[in-house]
């Protein structure tokens, strides 16, 4: 109704052009900054401080007198999330609100693939178009800093080059839309125990380097409308109010002209609020202050304690005024865009989108023996094996649980692509995570059980003896304390007795494949006992159909891991300097976590340390051979503001049709500060037919070339020899180059 109103209004204005001016802020022929200018003139005080925070659980009121629409976010990153009631966290009850579920945005990242990051945002707010969504709250960037971390699921992996690539076109392809990403969780949001406690300590080099970067290019390249502050401190400052992060990076030293959104719950106090950058306050309980009081939103922080403030003089206008500019702009590029593109909602493109990402997404970790791909004609029975097989993943986990038109599990996958062809058994063989439901969004399937895990374990092995291929689909889930926002997994070993299965199952059928659910890497003590290993993420709707496709052929794997995949914990530098969780300060409620390992997060720290992973960064297999040229520079000495290129010939030797991921690495050969081994620079992929072969070509700047000098507060590029290092994974590099920078 409300929307209908505004309509209403805005119709009255154009009427009333063809009678007298149309007023500024009003007429879509005028400068932008010269609409704002004119509205915020018009606007009260009342109705500056009510576009400041929610009216709903996630809505933030317009100005209806002046015809401005109210602002709708919803949470993402992975589909649009269904409908609350206006002050509670239950369903709304609604039918229409289902939604396509996209791969989880770890998935995306391992495409190494920004074209698709483009179709995911794009298809991403044409679902957000049609439910009348302003705002989509992703996507995630922050960095996968341990195994352990939650919500690592939701962001882009390990490297900050590979973020920060992937995170633009999603941005990009939302926005285009007119639907406003909100990139998050900005930032060091790495751990989601005492989330709201953690303060963070870290080098100003480690920040700029390693966990900046990604929100950077979606600010300065992707041109993001707005980022969402992060729960946790950094400097003793809540990072949804943070002079250093917000003020002096986000807003000063990147020039960003959109809005900050608190964390739902994130503000803490007024006058932090007021002054440390935040624009937009959401979700604090209902009434900021104590608990309980429904539809109390003007007693927010940026609500009535602010109005007070100023009307006793204790604040100026001056903070308002810029934070009511900056969401006047958002307003106009979204609500009131003119131009904005049509919405859909569960459309063929968008299943054949996620299909198509979760298919380029799902990482071949291990193939012994040629394993994969099925042998379909050969094949008489294939057991299935795991609970992940029958279970929805698209339910639970956080803010980022869904409720979809449909979700293809594995098994139903795979009885769809082989059901005609060759028996598909299925046995559970272990019991995980019953529920089935989540905040009101309840699964499609029971995993009621009433039988013994004995009694599933033996039921699992004797299956297996007579089978030609055991796939068992098993991981983790979005239970609390595995892959869930709020909770941080408590070990770094496959929960509910897997691992035990894995081993019983291996020794009696050889050709057992693994595939591993989840957002994390996992421990597989058992590796060497099993043929193949296949991540295979959250994949999103069309999860069944992709896998059927990878395991069977119809797909050539072609994803790459995003992370390191560690063989132990106390092969990640934040376990290994025990740096994580941190150190309880009991006279402030506080964790100090220090960030001990510096820069030297994931391949950057196997490379220090020597440590071979159990699969590297980049590793990825694939069902035919490629074979890349050496590495060739069109320069051998660079001036400092020059760039240089690398060209490498790709050729297809197998009989597949398949893609190849280019990834190229620095190596700074001398340097006056201690520097990574090697860091990811740029990567390609190709896609090539049999015996086909195409050149490759990277081009980097000296961008690529620098570090963060602490001491100048300054990115710094040292003249002498670097080495350009080309492979298929940080730990198989194929060839390499010399160059100088002058």
């Amino acid at each position: 109704m409300k929307r209908i109103i505004v309509a209403s209004l805005l119709g009255v204005a154009s009427l009333m052009a063809s009678a007298q001016t149309l007023p500024i802020y009003l007429d879509m022929s005028k400068p932008v900054s010269q609409r704002i200018d004119d509205a915020l003139s018009r606007m009260t005080l009342d109705e500056k401080i009510a576009v400041l925070h929610a009216q709903s659980k996630f809505s933030a009121a317009g100005v209806k007198r002046l015809g401005f629409p109210d602002f709708w976010t919803d949470d993402g990153p992975h589909g649009v999330r269904p409908e609350v009631l206006w002050d509670e966290w239950e369903q709304a009850g609604q039918t229409n609100d289902s939604c396509v579920a996209f791969p989880a945005l770890t998935c995306l990242a391992a495409t190494f693939n920004p074209s698709l990051s483009y179709l995911y945002g794009h298809s991403l707010g044409e679902e957000a178009r049609y439910r009348n969504k302003d705002m989509i709250l992703g996507p995630g960037v922050n960095i996968y800093r341990t195994p352990l971390g939650g919500r690592n699921f939701e962001y882009m992996g390990e490297d900050p080059f590979l973020s920060s690539t992937m995170v633009v076109p999603y941005v990009q392809g939302l926005q285009d839309l007119g639907v406003s990403a909100c990139v998050k969780h900005f930032c060091l949001n790495n751990d989601e125990n005492y989330r709201h406690q953690v303060n963070v300590i870290v080098s100003d080099r480690a920040l700029y380097e390693i966990y900046l970067p990604a929100f950077k290019a979606a600010v300065q390249k992707g041109h993001a409308w707005a980022v969402m502050g992060a729960y946790n401190l950094y400097h003793n400052q809540h990072n949804c109010h943070n002079a250093i992060t917000l003020n002096k990076i986000l807003k000063g030293e990147w020039g960003f002209d959109g809005v900050v959104v608190s964390d739902w719950g994130g503000c803490h106090n007024t006058e932090e609020a007021v002054k440390n950058g935040l624009d937009m306050e959401f979700g604090t309980w209902t009434n900021g202050l104590t608990k309980g009081e429904s539809n109390a939103y003007s007693h927010y922080f940026l609500a009535d304690p602010y109005k007070k403030l100023i009307k006793e003089g204790k604040l100026t206008t001056r903070e308002l005024d810029e934070k009511v500019r900056r969401i006047l702009l958002l307003y106009y590029r979204t609500t009131m865009n003119p131009h904005r593109g049509r919405g859909f909602l569960c459309s063929e493109s968008h299943y054949a989108a996620a299909k198509q990402i979760a298919e380029e997404g799902i990482v071949l970790l291990q193939n012994r023996h040629q394993v994969l791909p099925i042998k379909v004609d050969r094949a008489k029975r294939i057991l299935v094996v795991g609970e992940n097989a029958v279970k929805m993943m698209t339910v639970g986990g956080g803010s980022s649980s869904l409720k979809v038109q449909k979700e293809i599990l594995p098994l139903e996958g795979l009885k769809a692509r082989l059901g005609d062809k060759v028996q598909v058994d299925y046995a559970r063989g272990y019991v995980g995570d019953t529920t089935g439901s989540y905040n009101g969004v309840k699964a499609k399937q029971s995993l009621y059980e009433s039988r013994s895990a004995a009694a599933l374990t033996e039921e699992a092995i004797q299956k297996a003896k007579g089978a030609d291929y055991v796939i068992f689909i098993g991981g983790l889930n979005k239970s609390e304390y595995q892959d869930c926002e709020g909770r941080d997994r408590k070990e770094y070993g496959l929960p509910y007795g897997q691992d035990q299965l894995i081993r019983a199952l291996a020794k009696v059928n050889k050709n057992l494949v693994y595939v591993n659910i989840s957002g994390n890497a996992v421990a597989m003590p058992w590796k060497d006992q099993v043929a193949g290993i296949v991540q295979a993420w959250y994949a999103g709707s069309e999860s069944g159909e992709a896998l059927a496709a990878v395991l069977c052929g119809d797909a050539n794997p072609s994803g790459k891991l995003p992370f390191t995949w560690y063989a132990s914990l106390q092969d990640v530098g934040a376990h290994a300097l025990n740096a994580f969780p941190g150190v309880w300060r009991p006279d402030h409620h506080i964790i100090d976590e220090e960030y001990k390992e510096g820069i030297y997060v994931g391949y950057r720290w196997i490379d220090k340390m020597k440590i071979r992973p159990l699969f590297a960064f980049g590793h990825g297999l694939s069902y035919t051979r490629f074979q890349i040229s050496p590495v060739q520079a069109d320069k051998k000495r660079i001036q400092a503001n020059d760039s240089i290129s690398f060209t490498v010939k790709v050729r297809n030797t197998g009989t597949r049709a398949g893609a190849e991921v280019v990834q190229l690495y620095v190596h700074d050969v001398q340097s006056s500060v201690d520097r990574p081994y090697k860091e990811l620079k740029g990567f390609r992929k190709v896609f090539l037919q049999p015996g086909e072969s195409r050149d490759v070509t990277i081009t980097i700047g000296k961008d690529a070339l620098s570090f963060f000098d602490e001491s100048a507060h300054a990115w710094k590029a040292e003249p002498g020899d670097f080495e350009a290092l080309v492979g298929d994974a940080s730990d198989h590099i194929t060839s390499k180059v010399s160059f100088t920078l002058e």
